[in-house]
């Protein structure tokens, strides 16, 4: 092996080594939150979809939520729902 082919070896390895640690690792970690945060769920949260629906919880099921916002209620696939109200008075 020549000494260019090794480097070109290391430099390879140490792009996917970076690729690795500021993309895929973040990215796994927010779906594990994300998963996490959806299961937790609970009746009388106040949430907001990935529409931009805001609502209060009136049930949850294994994989709805039913939600009231201002006398509509609405059934929300779970995956559909992205934050607390409280992450909104957070934000502000």
């Amino acid at each position: 092996m020549e000494d260019g082919s090794l480097t070109n070896i290391l430099f390879i390895g140490l792009m996917f080594f970076v690729f690795y640690f500021f993309m895929i690792r973040p990215q796994m970690k927010k779906q594990k939150e994300l998963k996490k945060f959806r299961e937790g769920l609970a009746k009388g949260d106040h949430i907001v979809s990935i529409g931009g629906i805001h609502g209060r919880i009136l049930e949850v099921t294994d994989t709805t939520v039913l939600i009231e916002s201002e006398k509509t209620k609405i059934r929300l696939d779970k995956s559909a729902v992205n934050q607390t109200g409280a992450d909104l008075l957070q934000t502000k």
